[in-house]
């Protein structure tokens, strides 16, 4: 059985899971999810990156928003309100509160994020192995100056309340240095047959769980292939605000630009083979394959075809073990 292990954020790496289930339904996959957009609301731990994942996969996602529960109401929301309890920015459907309970009271009761994470999606049947980056909190943090200063907010109001729209100065991960990953992400690492990084965000997704001590290097020491899909295409983001994470660390909007970004593995970055969409520069980026074709999961198809390529360039690249 080939096992691939996958980094991802939320709602581009969760589509691109879903076309690689479908266009790999023999293997055994493994998700290693970021948890830097995890946020406490009313004493609740809430890990959007990996519900978007488990909601994704066990098909109850709102695939109109591409995030929370299918069918959802927000009526705790609207009391909460009604006794002025915030934040109005950020909001917990009636059914996506379910699974901050149990997450909030097994974490409480002293088992780790990793066991939780696996305890949650067993109730979904998702077809991968979903595991949390690390099991300390991490939570990403961004520096903005405005009408009150300049201060550090979470990264969960610059998206959502600020749309993103102030400069972000700066962006850390809180407490990242002390993190560590569980040993079921190496083994992952050093067991897989193919790595894929889906079309998450570089700097706040897949560049956040690079920074949990441990992780990057497995994967440059990693045996497998490491084949990249760009999440940008035309120079534009296909969702959210990935060209203002980029901006801020100074990462041209391009697909060259994050490839670059990421770096060949035989330069010391990452990357082995890198997908862009057939409107971008296929310009070839130093020590790493690049390969050109519609980016655009417009739908299922289109989805499974993208990670169909994947597949192809890694399994192209494979050496003997």
């Amino acid at each position: 059985m080939e096992r691939i292990l996958t980094l991802s954020g939320g709602t581009g790496g969760a589509r691109f899971l879903r076309g690689l289930k479908a266009s790999a339904p023999e293997s055994k996959i493994t998700v290693i999810g970021n948890t830097g957009d995890d946020i406490t609301l009313h004493g609740l731990r809430v890990c959007p990156d990996l519900d978007t994942v488990m909601y994704t996969l066990g098909g109850v996602i709102n695939e109109e928003n591409g995030w929370g529960r299918a069918n959802e109401s927000f009526n705790t929301k609207t009391e909460l309100g009604g006794y002025g309890i915030g934040p109005d920015w950020f909001g917990l459907g009636d059914r996506d509160l379910a699974t901050h309970l149990v997450r909030t009271e097994m974490l409480n009761a002293g088992y780790s994020l990793t066991d939780v994470t696996l305890a949650l999606t067993k109730r979904w049947d998702l077809g991968v192995e979903l595991l949390p980056m690390c099991d300390e909190r991490v939570e990403t943090h961004i520096r903005i100056t405005d009408e009150e200063g300049t201060r550090f907010i979470h990264f969960q109001e610059w998206w959502i309340r600020l749309g993103a729209k102030t400069v972000a100065e700066q962006i850390v991960a809180l407490n990242v240095e002390n993190s560590h990953p569980d040993k079921r992400v190496l083994e992952a690492i050093a067991e897989a047959d193919l790595i894929i990084l889906p079309p998450s965000n570089p700097i706040v997704s897949i560049g956040i769980i690079l920074q949990v001590p441990g992780i990057l290097t497995a994967l440059q020491n990693a045996a497998a292939p490491i084949i990249g899909v760009s999440p940008i295409i035309a120079s534009a983001p296909v969702r959210g605000m990935a060209d203002k994470c980029l901006e801020s660390v100074g990462v041209e909007v391009s697909a060259n630009g994050v490839g670059r970004h990421y770096g060949a593995r035989s330069e010391g970055g990452i990357l082995d083979g890198w997908l862009v969409d057939s409107a971008d520069d296929t310009t070839a980026i130093p020590g790493i394959q690049v390969r050109s074709l519609n980016l655009l999961m417009s739908d299922s198809s289109t989805t499974e075809a993208i990670a169909r390529a994947a597949l192809s360039l890694g399994q192209s690249m494979r050496k003997p073990r």
